[in-house]
């Protein structure tokens, strides 16, 4: 994946590392050059001085090409900005925006944009939603310690059970929506072709709803 970073402070360099050492192209931004420097000559991505809401510094950094989007600066304005440029000018299909604000993060989640408000889960945390990206976080509880995800049905399923698709406390299905109507599912639910299913997926639960769904290999 093609990723963009805006902010290179602790949750921003450490993301950035993360993603580099996962092989995905990763370009960070930051007015403070000594901050580009920190992430060392192992870091195999693009290091750009600049405004990350900056339209031309944004362009420079290949966004209209990006897959995938975080502001991780220190201040929540500069995050909204950006993270509203790359979603709604640059149409970037993944974008997540770090708010210290949790009033704030609470406001941009109901207008659907992704956010995330701690310091100490926050990077791995950016990491796992930018890069699962077949799993659609439409809300984040807390802090987002748990997301609401949208999935479609993987063929592999279609017959099986709810509980195969449940891991107590870490996966809960809460809705299948079948031609467009929603019903809340019992344990031996069956799953039926065209089925969109909500699920209830713990932040550390990830990699584990992927391995479900069938999207472990050349996901």
């Amino acid at each position: 994946m093609k990723i963009i970073i805006v902010g290179c402070g602790r949750v921003g360099e450490q993301a950035a590392r993360l993603l580099d050492q996962e092989n995905h192209q990763v370009t960070i931004i930051d007015q403070d050059e000594s901050a580009l420097e920190r992430l060392g000559s192992e870091f195999k991505g693009t290091k750009l001085k600049g405004l990350g809401f900056d339209y031309d510094v944004l362009v420079k950094a290949g966004i209209q090409y990006t897959d995938a989007f975080a502001a991780t600066s220190s201040s929540d304005n500069a995050n909204i900005v950006a993270a509203r440029i790359a979603r709604n000018v640059f149409h970037v299909p993944y974008v997540v925006a770090r708010l210290f604000d949790p009033q704030r993060a609470e406001i941009y989640r109901r207008l659907g944009l992704v956010t995330i408000s701690s310091t100490t889960w926050g990077a791995e945390r950016i990491c796992e939603l930018l890069t699962h990206a077949e799993l659609d976080p439409v809300f984040s509880f807390g802090s987002g310690e748990v997301s609401l995800v949208v999935v479609e049905l993987p063929p592999q399923l279609v017959g099986r059970q709810v509980r195969d698709l449940t891991v107590p406390g870490e996966v809960t299905v809460v809705n299948i929506t079948r031609q467009g109507k929603a019903q809340l599912p019992l344990t031996g639910s069956v799953f039926r072709e065209g089925d969109l299913l909500h699920l209830a997926v713990a932040a550390e639960a990830m990699n584990r709803v992927r391995s479900l769904l069938g999207m472990g290999e050349g996901g």
